[in-house]
């Protein structure tokens, strides 16, 4: 007759085979409760499975391709009207005349954008007629051809006679340009007009005359057949007087004699654009 203590050892015993039994039972063959035959079932169900679905993801990004222009987006209609940029790019222009260490930046900004204006690079363009659109027919991938923009356009904007774009002597310059949009054909003659918000307002200078965007940067191709085209500038130049320094001044730009929007309270930056700036001395 088996004594009380045996009994705890045969339990124990019993629990370690059935833990054993749930991972591995070599009676049945199964592991983790299912046969091998089970278990290549089941690998099989899912790799089809998925197989299937890599395949419907492979076909439905291949359609999608399908649709798709090299060269022009497929869907432009949500950006019908182009934003207004100003360079250097920033919103809030603070600088001490007196301190070229202050106003530096600004400078190396603009003279790093108009890289592209130099009139040695624009020289490779075309002479196009102003006030024309420069309508283009091409093959398939061929580039079309840019009118030229040179930065001598720019006046004392150009930094060329100044090269500190009049932030030594407190008189700032300012460049605008229109965001790219591909097709674009601005009716009217689109000039740029800036005014201060304040009672009394201040003497702005614009460069090319009148601060015309030509008709004759139009339309734009695309980055893929337009690999030269630059936007057409206009320069704004903030004649500031003694009593203009130390105080901030918001400035509004605004496209004007066209059908591009100006207006538009959710996008403040759809053919206009807002900036301050404070000249000290």
């Amino acid at each position: 007759m088996a004594s009380n203590e045996d009994k705890p050892a045969v339990k124990e015993e019993e629990n370690v085979g059935s833990w054993k039994d749930a991972i591995f039972n070599p009676r049945t063959g199964e592991f983790c409760g299912r046969t091998a035959k089970s278990w290549g079932l089941i690998l099989l169900f899912y790799l089809v499975f998925y197989a299937f679905l890599a395949g419907m993801f492979v076909l439905t990004i291949w359609v999608m391709l399908m649709t798709l222009d090299d060269y022009v987006p497929r869907y432009r209609d949500r950006v019908p009207h182009p934003g207004l940029v100003i360079r250097p790019k920033e919103l809030d222009l603070l600088f001490n005349k007196s301190q070229p260490l202050q106003f530096n930046r600004h400078i190396n900004t603009l003279e790093s954008f108009l890289q592209d204006y130099n009139d040695t690079e624009q020289a490779r363009n075309e002479v196009c007629v102003s006030g024309s659109y420069f309508d283009q027919d091409g093959e398939v991938g061929e580039q079309r051809k840019v009118c030229q923009f040179k930065r001598s356009s720019l006046s004392l904007c150009s930094g060329l006679s100044d090269s500190t774009f009049g932030y030594a002597e407190g008189k700032p310059c300012i460049l605008l340009k229109m965001n790219r949009i591909i097709g674009l054909k601005p009716r009217g003659e689109p000039y740029v007009n800036c005014t201060a918000k304040r009672e009394k307002p201040i003497t702005i200078q614009y460069f090319p005359n009148e601060g015309r965007f030509d008709k004759m940067y139009f339309p734009y191709y695309g980055n893929k057949l337009h690999e030269r085209y630059v936007q057409p500038l206009v320069a704004v130049k903030l004649l500031l007087r003694k009593e203009d320094y130390n105080t901030e001044l918001t400035i509004e730009c605004r496209i004007e004699g066209s059908n591009l929007r100006n207006n538009d309270d959710r996008d403040k930056f759809l053919g206009r654009v807002t900036f301050r700036v404070t000249v000290k001395e």
